[in-house]
């Protein structure tokens, strides 16, 4: 209880934020080099063929996974809900509940892999040698679900707690040594595309056992292994709701996101792995702005479960401050240093050219994405799941119909433009709810 009233009493101010998000920026930050040092390494092999397999293996299993990207976002609203109102007993048991779902949605993956793949491949347009390698890469990957999926829960509930340093720890051992085992066994024991999923494979259950460790505290009390409480029906409820909203709007943007790299796959082997390359800065710029979203989703739930609508605004507010002024810094620096980066990510001339002419769409992709971002992080606290459901399916809509109308004129210029509408779309519709859901989440 004191806690809760220490937190409850401490202002949302310009260094708290940056004390939630710095953390969060600076682990995401290892994610995306991970994706880097996937595709530099796979790279040096000279084919175009090992850097689409990886890209595809990876974003047909971050989809799969990502459906239970629910697990953390939902976790972050309803604990941080519960530490503004002072429930630790409620916090515990959200731990418990999170566990036990990411374990079991896990396993289910693992169970149903071969139909999930099979549609998967019947679904991507790439060459039989990619394909090959791509199956080779899921099959091995795919018996770490349930670490990654559970490490989704312990991760936003870390989060909720405001304890980002131990994210921030817990990321840099799992990514580091990820890394580490990619450099050896793809290099040094030239084990190829499968040494990268024999890498992750290792490294995610090892990141688990490690989150689980900064968690060791809540152990150590009686509520997380309160049955009473943790299979409590109405607090389940909510839960299973939140999360189900969460997991469609997961489902919709990885429509988006697989569906991109399919479409890349149509326009060719060469222009598929030109737009995986690119994709490594989308993706940083998502786990920059998240750091800040983050932030904005621990202090909205608190102020929620305070029931204060200034700290609300004020989170809200500082956080959005912050995100656009990282998301310009991302833009001027894509743009400075995007040939460069993509020279070290490649070896291919070819890859390199025509992932150089698309550049200037990933530029753009921070300062148009950020709004997107940070509105989901305020709607993500306020755990109004329905409304991030709804307005995505609606910006999925519209990505679809634009590549629809683009691609067959302008090719990979009008996909790529189609993905960075989309992003506008996402942030428009949302902030049209926002004035209600200030005037009803505090009432």
């Amino acid at each position: 209880m004191a806690e809760s009233a220490a937190t409850q009493a401490a202002p949302v101010t310009h260094a708290r934020v940056l004390r939630i998000a710095v953390p969060i920026v600076l682990s995401n930050s290892t994610v995306p080099l991970l994706g880097v040092v996937d595709t530099a390494v796979v790279g040096q092999m000279g084919a175009a063929a090992p850097i689409g397999a990886v890209g595809i293996g990876a974003i047909i299993l971050s989809s799969l996974y990502w459906l239970f990207a629910f697990l953390r976002m939902g976790t972050i609203g309803l604990a941080s809900q519960a530490k503004g109102a002072g429930d630790t007993a409620e916090e515990h048991a959200i731990l418990s509940r999170c566990l036990m779902i990411g374990l079991a949605g896990g396993a289910l993956l693992i169970v149903v892999q071969l139909p999930l793949f099979a549609a998967a491949f019947w679904m991507s347009p790439a060459s039989a040698e990619v394909e090959s390698l791509a199956r080779d890469y899921m099959a091995i990957r795919i018996w770490s679900a349930p670490a990654l999926i559970a490490l989704y829960g312990v991760t936003g509930w870390l989060i909720a707690e405001e304890r980002t340093g131990a994210v921030l720890a817990q990321q840099l051992v799992m990514n580091g040594l990820n890394i580490a085992l990619n450099i050896w066994f793809v290099i040094g024991l030239n084990w190829g595309v499968t040494g990268v999923a024999w890498a992750t494979f290792i490294a995610e259950w090892a990141g688990l056992l490690f989150g689980l460790w900064f968690c060791r505290g809540v152990f150590a009390a009686p509520h997380w292994r309160d049955k009473v409480k943790v299979f409590a029906r109405a607090p389940l409820m909510r839960m299973a709701l939140i999360n189900r909203d969460i997991m469609l709007r997961s489902f919709l943007i990885q429509v988006i996101f697989v569906s991109f790299l399919f479409f890349s796959g149509d326009l060719g082997d060469v222009t598929l792995a030109a737009n995986q390359v690119l994709m490594q800065f989308v993706f940083v710029t998502s786990y920059a702005l998240d750091g800040f979203a983050h932030a904005v989703e621990t202090l909205v739930g608190q102020a929620i479960g305070q029931k204060d609508r200034a700290r609300l605004r004020q989170a809200a507010i500082l956080g959005c401050i912050w995100a656009v002024l990282v998301a310009v810094a991302l833009s001027i620096a894509f743009a400075v240093t995007g040939v460069s980066i993509i020279a070290i990510m490649a070896t291919s001339e070819e890859v390199r050219a025509v992932a150089g002419a698309y550049l200037v769409y990933v530029a753009l992709t921070p300062v148009c994405a950020v709004w997107s971002f940070m509105i989901d992080g305020i709607f993500v606290g306020a755990t109004r799941a329905r409304d991030m459901r709804d307005t995505m399916a609606i910006s999925a809509v519209i990505y679809l119909i634009l590549t629809g109308l683009l691609l067959p004129s302008f090719g990979n210029h009008g996909l790529w433009l189609a993905l960075v509408i989309s992003f506008l779309v996402r942030a428009v519709t949302l902030g049209m709810r926002y004035p209600d859901l200030e005037k009803t989440a505090v009432s």
